[in-house]
Parts: structure tokens; sequence; C-alpha cells
């Protein structure tokens, strides 16, 4: 700044600087006392009030925060402030006033100046300025500049103001769904009891992600996976979602045979055939519930056409009976077979699934979700001792490489019973030579020789587990279930 520059061009120039930091500071992500107590400061290093007011209110009409200068000790009640005549003068006004010789909160004044916060076209609340003090020779009073200045810090000051608390807002709302997501896993768990899903991977949380979205809709859900990777356990966990007030009834397709699947689904009439009673079927028993149908491709056709018709006129006819029921029920199938193959060979019915394909969950196999391997091994452990009443044994790192490298054709359940095997022979610790002798030998683990180099197994795994915790051996200490110190001494 030049020397002959003149006060009126520097007062000028320090609103324009104080209108740019101004919206650098109050953009920031702060409490909206800060933010009210900053603005206020800003405007008297600028307009030299001798005393000055802001005061916030919420959505209902109560104060929020309250910041002054020029009264002293005395502390001004923020709900006191919105009562005065100048807060409904502005809010019938809704632009910037000024008033001459009068009396505001006990004080009497020569001027105001007087701005509205307002953010979206809310009134958020007002900013006060008092008899201008002189400086530099200025003739006292507010000026049309002060004024345009005044305009513009309460057109920034509400739109931060509005920014900050929809941030907090937001931050409420995240918080009290994060409360609400731990109390429901809390239901979960305690609903599905020795059940609970095990989903570090991200391929299984984008399972529970798309099982949490479509469970309270009404619409069909066909999971396929292959043996053993959980297909009823996420069916339970569709039902438990659901919300619906009926129970979940299961039947297994395959178990049964054609003649019997049949009555066992849709209930028979008493007398059909001698000695037989009358007894209902499963979407009867599960009216209002959920009707698991685990391995779907495995229907013979005849059962297929009524199944068909039962989901298409939501009703069923007992067998030997003739009137039709009425029935409520969210149908989940399950399958590990390829069911567009079984329609191309003309083996399933083409119209049927495509009434079953609502929605499609694709359950990973365990050997593509080798990371929850650990998890469900703690999990697994903690169960067994607590159902045998058995001190939980420990599986060393060398056991858990050897886990971790095996394919595991059998899944997730294949892995409990090799644990609870384990268990059963182990006094208190897991190592690698039991776990192998259960693995029966290493050429199982669909690998060539280098795969019984059980030490080569270790360090590889380790490695894994530290490229997942992005090389935090603390945290890889504790998946393995090792001391920090013996990946040191592994040389890791």
């Amino acid at each position: 700044m030049s020397p002959g520059t003149s006060f009126g061009e520097k007062r000028r120039l320090l609103q324009l600087e104080t209108l740019y930091d101004l919206a650098v500071s109050l953009h920031a992500h702060r409490p909206e006392q800060e933010l009210v107590d900053e603005l206020l400061e800003r405007v008297c290093v600028v307009l030299d009030p001798a005393a000055a007011v802001a005061v916030t209110r919420d959505a209902y009409g109560a104060a929020r925060a309250v910041a002054s200068v020029g009264w002293g000790e005395t502390s001004l009640d923020g709900h006191g402030l919105l009562r005065e005549t100048l807060w409904r003068e502005l809010l019938a006004a809704g632009e910037s006033l000024a008033r001459h010789n009068g009396v505001y909160a006990g004080r009497d004044y020569r001027e105001l100046v007087a701005v509205p916060l307002s953010g979206r076209g809310v009134f958020l609340g007002y900013l006060v300025v008092f008899d201008k003090e002189e400086r530099g020779g200025d003739t006292a009073g507010f000026s049309d500049g002060d004024r345009r200045f005044l305009d513009s810090v309460a057109a920034l000051a509400g739109v931060a103001l509005d920014s900050a608390r929809q941030v907090q807002d937001l931050e409420v709302e995240r918080e009290k769904l994060e409360e609400e997501n731990r109390a429901l896993k809390d239901r979960l768990a305690a609903r599905l009891g020795d059940h609970q899903i095990v989903a570090h991977t991200a391929a299984m949380q984008q399972v529970l992600e798309r099982v949490e979205r479509v469970a309270p809709r009404a619409v069909s859900v066909v999971v396929r996976g292959e043996s053993g990777t959980g297909k009823e356990l996420i069916a339970k966990l569709l039902h438990l979602l659901s919300g619906r007030r009926g129970p979940l009834v299961a039947v297994n397709c395959a178990a049964l045979p054609e003649s019997l699947l049949e009555s066992e689904l849709f209930g028979i009439e008493r007398g059909v055939a001698t000695g037989v009673e009358e007894r209902r079927g499963k979407f009867e028993l599960a009216h209002e519930g959920t009707l698991f149908l685990d391995e779907i491709g495995d229907l013979e056709m005849s059962v297929q056409v009524k199944l068909l018709r039962a989901l298409q006129e939501r009703e069923i006819v007992r067998v030997g009976g003739e009137r039709p029921l009425a029935i409520d029920v969210r149908l989940v199938a399950a399958t590990h077979r390829d069911l567009e193959a079984l329609v191309a060979e003309g083996t399933f019915r083409e119209d049927l699934y495509y009434r079953l394909k609502g929605v499609e969950v694709a359950l990973p196999a365990l050997r593509e979700r080798r990371e929850d391997i650990p998890h469900l091994v703690r999990r697994f452990v903690q169960d067994f001792a607590e159902r045998e009443g058995l001190e939980a044994a420990h599986f060393d790192s060398g056991a858990l490489a050897l886990l971790m490298a095996h394919d595991f054709p059998g899944n997730v359940r294949e892995l409990q019973n090799i644990v609870e095997a384990a268990l059963s022979l182990a006094d208190s610790r897991v190592d690698v030579e039991l776990l192998h002798s259960l693995l029966r030998s290493g050429e199982e683990l669909g690998a060539g020789p280098e795969a019984l180099d059980l030490g080569a197994m270790e360090r590889r795994h380790i490695a894994r587990v530290l490229k997942m915790t992005g090389g935090n051996k603390s945290q890889a200490a504790e998946l393995l279930g090792v001391d920090r110190r013996t990946l040191q001494r592994r040389g890791f």
C-alpha cells in the first residue's frame, strides 16, 4: 500500500481483505459458537462500533449462539435478544435496517445497523452494530459502504452457518445410523445365535449390503453358491431383516422324493389314502413369513408346475383337495447348480426361472475370501469350546497358514468340521502336524511339492496378512493370534 493512499481507500481495502479472510474462516467446519464469535470480532475490527451483538436461533426459535462486544460484564440472554422488537422488524423487512436514538437490550444508542443472517431462505439470526466511533478524522456514523460491507458479511455468514448446521445434522444422522446399525447387529447376533455371519472381506460385505437392501422388499430372492457357503444362513438373515410376522420354513428339495415333496410343500387332505390324516404343507406353515427352498434346481418338473402356479396365483391346493387356500409367503430359493443351463436343457421351466429370479445373491467360495478364515476359525473355536465346556485351544500361525492355503471344496462347512475335529484331538494348541493329518496330504492343497514346505507357507501367510493390515505388525499379530515379537523372530 503506497504512502499516499487515503484513509478511505485503506478502509475499503481492509473491508475486502476481511471479506476474503472471513469467507475462508467461516467455511471451516467448526462449532456454531466459534463461528459467531469470529464473525463479530472481524466486523468490529473493520467498522469500529462502540458495541455489537450477534445471535442465532434454531428451527424452533430458541437461541443457539450469542456473542457481544461493548456490554462489559453483562451477559446477554439469547432468548431475550430474539424477543426484541428489532428482530421482528428484521423478519418483516427481510433486509438490513438502520435506526437512530433508541434503546436496545437495556443500552441507549445514537445509531445502529442490523442485518439478518439467513441461509437457503431461512432466517438463522441477526447481527447489530452500534454507534460507530471516530477514526482517521471521519465523521462518526455508519456510511453506505459500511452497510454494504455488513450485508456482504451477513450473506457469507448465513451460508457458512447453514453449511455448518447441515454438516452437524449429517453427523448426528450418521451417529444415529451407526447406533441403529449396532443395535440391529446386536439383535441379529442374538437371533442368529451360533450362526453369526463372518464378513471381513469386501466380497462378503457386498453380499451383506445387498441382503440388507433387498430384505424388506417382497421380491423373491435366489441365493447361489457352492455347497457349504452358507446359503441357508443368508436365507435366515433375509427373513430376520424382512420384518415379516410369520416364521422361516426351510425345505431341502433334493432330500425328498417327488411323491413326498408335493405333499410336503402343499399339504395333504385327510382320506387321500388309507390312514392318511390332514396335514398342512410348508406353504401354509410359512404364511406371512418366508419359505426357503434349498436346492431348487433339483425339483421334478411336475412339482415345478405346481410351484409356479402357487407363486403366480398366491394360493395353493392341497394334495387330494379342491379348495384353494390363499397364502402370503416370501420365497427365497437356493441352488449350487447352473439354472440357466438347466433351462437350456429343458429340465427346469423357463417361466419358473424368471418368476424366482427377482434378485440374485451370489455367495463367494471360501477360497475367494481367504482373509475371513482366521476370523471364522476364531468363531468356531469359541463356539465349540462353549458348547463342549472346554478351554479354547489355540491355533498356531503355522496351522493358520495351512488353513489359509487350503482350497476347501466344502467351503465354510468343511472348515468348521476341520476346526472342530482339531479341537477334539488337541490339548491346548493346534499345530501344523495335527492339522496336516486332518487335511490328509499336501497334494490336496492344490499345489505342487512347494506346498509341503510349511515354513515357506507360514512366511507367505504372514506376508499376506501384513499386506492386509498395511504393514501394521500389531494388527497382523492380532489377526494371526501371535505375539508381535514372533513376527520379528520370523524376520518381519
